[in-house]
C-alpha cells in the first residue's frame, strides 16, 4: 500500500476512537467518518508496515446505518464527534460489542457465560432518535483565525488547530450566547486569545456548565495572566443572560495542555452552581468532577443502586468519589457510605453536599 494510493473498502468495524476499520488484500485501514457496512473510496495518507490511516473521498454504497444528513455541519472536522453518522440503535450496539468484546479478548470471560449476566445498553430513550443538547458541560478553547479574529470552537482531530464553531449541537443552545457575548468583548478592546505556540495571548478556554433541573449558568475564563482587562465590563455584559449563576476566572500561566489552573477567584455570584441527580442536590464548582449527560446519569446511578440490592444494613465504600455524587445517592438505601478521594476540594465539596442534603 501506498500513500495517496486511491482503494475501494468495506468497512467491517470501528476503532476505538471511532475511526472505520477496513481490509484491502489484507492490509488494514482506519478511515475516519466511515461506518460499519459503508463502502468507500478513500485515500492513503499513512501507510506502515502491516496497517494505514486513509482520507474518507466517497461514499459508494452506504451503509443502512448511515444517517441521511449529519446534523453538524462541522462533524468530519471537528475532533469532537466521531461516529455522528451512524444512527442511534447502531451507536448503541457497537457501544455494547465493543463492551462484549473487551471482556471476552482482555478479561477473558467466556462468551457463554456474558449469555447469561450481560444485560443490553441503555440508550437516552426509546424512540431511537440520536440524541443532542445533552451536555451540561463544555470546554471551549480560544484562538484566533486565519483572518486575524478571534475565535471558539473544539479541535480537529489528533491536532490543535480550532474549527470554529460557538454552536456544538451536543451542549445546551446558551451556550452559543455566552460564547458570542465573550467574542465580542474581546474583539471590542482587543484582548488576544492565548497562542500555545508562543506562550503569549491572555484568553485561553471557557467553560461553561448549565444545571438542567435549575437552569442555573457558570461561566469560568481561564487566562494566561492574572486579570482581564474591562473585567467589569465582561462581567456586565454576562449577567444579562438569564440564568447566569457564577462567573470566575481560573489563572493558569503554565506551558501546558492541563485546561484548568489550580485556583479560583469569584468574578461575580457564587462560586458553585446547583443541580440535582434524582432526588439529591448537589453543588458543582469549576473544577468538580461531575457527569456531563444527566439523563444517562440517573439511569446510571438508579441501575447501581438497584443491582447492588442494599437492604439498609450494609456498609458501602465509594472509591475516587469525587464530590460525593454517587456516595449521595446509595446513601439513601445504605446503613452508612464511606467516600474515599485524594482531591482536597472535591472532599470539601463531598461534605458540603451531604450537609445540605441533610445526609
Amino acid at each position: 500500500m501506498q500513500k495517496n494510493e486511491l482503494v475501494k473498502v468495506k468497512i467491517e468495524d470501528i476503532g476505538v476512537g471511532g475511526e472505520g476499520i477496513g481490509k484491502v488484500d489484507g492490509y488494514t485501514l482506519f478511515i475516519k467518518d466511515a461506518i460499519i457496512g459503508d463502502v468507500v473510496e478513500a485515500k492513503v495518507m499513512k501507510a506502515k508496515k502491516n496497517y494505514g490511516y486513509a482520507r474518507l473521498m466517497n461514499v459508494l454504497t452506504p451503509s443502512e446505518d448511515r444517517v441521511e444528513e449529519v446534523v453538524c455541519p462541522m462533524a468530519r472536522k471537528c475532533g469532537g464527534c466521531q461516529i455522528q453518522e451512524m444512527k442511534y440503535p447502531a451507536q448503541l450496539a457497537f457501544k455494547e460489542s465493543k463492551v462484549r468484546g473487551n471482556l471476552e479478548r482482555i478479561g477473558e470471560v467466556p462468551g457463554e457465560l456474558l449469555d447469561q449476566i450481560m444485560h443490553p445498553v441503555v440508550g437516552m430513550d426509546e424512540e431511537g432518535m440520536q440524541p443532542f443538547r445533552y451536555r451540561n458541560k463544555a470546554q471551549f478553547p480560544i484562538g484566533t483565525d486565519k483572518d486575524g479574529r478571534v475565535t471558539a470552537g473544539f479541535y480537529a482531530g489528533r491536532t490543535h488547530s480550532i474549527i470554529g464553531n460557538t454552536d456544538c449541537v451536543l451542549g445546551v443552545e446558551v451556550n452559543e450566547e455566552i460564547l458570542n457575548c465573550i467574542l465580542d468583548f474581546m474583539e471590542e478592546f482587543e484582548i488576544p486569545a492565548y497562542d500555545e505556540v508562543k506562550h503569549k495571548g491572555l484568553v485561553r478556554h471557557v467553560l461553561l456548565r448549565y444545571g438542567f433541573k435549575t437552569d442555573e449558568i457558570m461561566v469560568c475564563l481561564v487566562i494566561n495572566g492574572k486579570t482581564i482587562p474591562h473585567c467589569h465590563d465582561l462581567v456586565g455584559r454576562l449577567r444579562q443572560i438569564p440564568g447566569m449563576t457564577s462567573i470566575t476566572l481560573s489563572s493558569n500561566t503554565a506551558k501546558t495542555n492541563v485546561i484548568m489552573g489550580d485556583t479560583i477567584r469569584l468574578l461575580w455570584g457564587q462560586e458553585f452552581i446547583t443541580d440535582y441527580i434524582g432526588e439529591i442536590k448537589y453543588q458543582i464548582s469549576p473544577l468538580s468532577f461531575y457527569q456531563v449527560n444527566p439523563v444517562q446519569t440517573e439511569k446510571l446511578y438508579g441501575l447501581a443502586l438497584d443491582y447492588a440490592g442494599l437492604t439498609g444494613n450494609e456498609t458501602v465504600w465509594d472509591l475516587y468519589c469525587g464530590i460525593g455524587t454517587i456516595s449521595l445517592f446509595l446513601a439513601k438505601k445504605a446503613k452508612q457510605v464511606y467516600g474515599v478521594e485524594i482531591v482536597p476540594q472535591a472532599i470539601d465539596d463531598a461534605r458540603n453536599n451531604a450537609k445540605i442534603n441533610d445526609i
